[in-house]
């Protein structure tokens, strides 16, 4: 198997969190759609199989690189997405009343400003189709990274978004947080007004899992769990340095931060939270890969043909 250290890196937390995640699902005797995550498995390892298979025939590298960190990445959503559910219930008080005093020292109102957005449907509603732009720029970013040749950009920016993850999901195992949706109301003129990628159902479901747990784990019904910190934002900081990506993908991420706040149901804190998470995990991956890739090339464990991400512009 042909492989950088950055993607040996990543496959070997997938293969571990995948083992963790197995044991839990006996030892805690989780009922568990099997059937539904082996077709994702399937999709992920499909990618990553078929971004090999352009690797080591030689077809095309940069391809290869793409899909193979595409793979990866969707590989990893589900592994971690079900250790992260496996600490349902929760064992530690929320933090968000917390977070609500901080947010109310800013002056933030989670519903004053849903209600805001509500009054002018078009912010609220442009502001949903931003927040599902989520997948949709991580995708981008991915491809367009790797078809240019851009290795260590990507494989800094699988790593970032890797570790990101995890240190949120650890994080939110001690420090539980539901979102500024699951402790208000909205009246039902908003939800008329606009579409809502979450509201305070969602928040109160949320609330529900934290207290009992789950019946049943599938795909279908995955909730995203975390609400502090909020990683959303991170991939701008990868943005291929081409004007047309960065004046598209800035102006989304621009708007993403509203977006976060009305349509995820965010505490104000949670983006601060990001952005601190952040500048702790982006310089420690460039940090670890550089680690990585010295030990790589002096090993002399590099895919045939490849020059080191280490060395690679």
């Amino acid at each position: 198997m042909k492989l950088f250290a950055a993607e040996r890196f990543v496959l070997s937390i997938i293969l571990s969190l995948f083992l963790i995640d197995a044991v839990l699902i006996v030892v805690k005797d989780v009922n568990f759609d099997f059937a539904g995550y082996l077709v994702c498995v399937l999709l992920g390892g499909g990618i990553f199989i078929l971004g090999q298979f352009y690797r080591k025939t030689g077809r095309d590298l940069r391809i290869a690189t793409a899909l193979i960190s595409a793979g990866l990445f969707i590989l990893f959503t589900l592994v971690a997405s079900v250790f992260n559910y496996m600490f349902l219930p929760v064992h530690f008080p929320a933090i968000d009343p917390l977070l609500m005093r901080i947010d109310a020292a800013f002056g933030y109102s989670w519903p004053d400003v849903v209600t805001w957005a509500a009054t002018y449907p078009w912010i609220g509603t442009g502001l949903f189709v931003v927040y599902g732009t989520s997948l949709i720029q991580l995708l981008l970013i991915v491809i367009m990274l790797g078809f240019t040749g851009r290795d260590r950009m990507l494989h800094h920016f699988l790593v970032t978004g890797v570790l990101g993850a995890l240190a949120s999901i650890l994080f939110w195992i001690v420090f539980p947080t539901y979102g500024a949706k699951a402790y208000h109301e909205l009246p039902l003129w908003v939800s008329e007004a606009i579409p809502m990628a979450v509201n305070p159902a969602c928040g109160r479901e949320l609330m529900r899992l934290g207290q009992e747990g789950m019946s049943y784990l599938t795909p279908a019904d995955v909730l995203g769990l975390i609400g502090f910190p909020s990683f959303h934002i991170f991939m701008v900081w990868f943005v291929p340095r081409h004007w047309l990506f960065m004046a598209v993908i800035w102006t989304l991420n621009v708007l993403m931060l509203p977006a976060v706040l009305v349509q995820g149901g965010h505490h104000l804190s949670d983006i601060f939270g990001g952005l601190a998470a952040f500048a702790i995990v982006c310089p420690l991956s460039a940090w670890l890969l550089n680690w990585m890739d010295a030990r790589s090339h002096q090993a002399g464990a590099v895919p045939d043909g490849i020059v080191p991400v280490g060395l690679s512009g």
